[in-house]
């Protein structure tokens, strides 16, 4: 049984600014914005394009070692990508499978990030509204403290 969760971010960034820092960037921006979560994001294989995995290296002590996923696709015009997770975060723990879908929108001066993420989760996970709600304010989180750098620091990722 699939399920799936959608958030909307707005955000006070332009699109491209936002699509480009958040989807394509975030091995880079993420372990300065998130330096006591996040060790390092490495590139396990591919140049960063379709089909690449990656592995965020979370810091010592926290509840899930590392995460690995492989970049499903990448648009640059349309500023949508999709991630699937391979390995680690809540993979076994309640989930069989996780696809997650980026899709930045402009509007007026800023932009709106949608995020869906379609799912399988363990049958005892089934419904598990702990897992949805951590899983969103992550998301929400990690767009928040990219919109704050990305405001104060107007050269970046132009």
């Amino acid at each position: 049984m699939t399920s799936s969760w959608t958030v909307e971010i707005e955000t006070q960034v332009p699109a491209d600014r936002l699509f480009k820092a958040a989807c394509v960037e975030w091995h880079n921006i993420g372990p300065k914005l998130f330096p006591g979560v996040i060790s390092d994001v490495v590139l396990v294989s591919g140049s960063g394009g379709p089909g690449s995995i990656r592995q965020i290296n979370y810091a010592p002590g926290s509840p899930c070692p590392l995460v690995k996923e492989r970049l499903e696709f990448l648009d640059h015009d349309k500023l949508e990508t999709e991630l699937f997770l391979l390995e680690g975060g809540d993979l076994g723990k309640y989930l069989k499978s996780a696809r997650t879908h980026f899709k930045v929108e402009p509007k007026g001066s800023g932009s709106v990030l949608k995020v869906v993420e379609n799912y399988e989760p363990l049958p005892e996970a089934a419904g598990s509204d702990d897992y949805i709600k951590q899983e969103k304010e992550g998301i929400v989180g990690m767009i928040k403290a990219t919109e704050a750098f990305l405001l104060a620091n107007p050269d970046a990722f132009v």
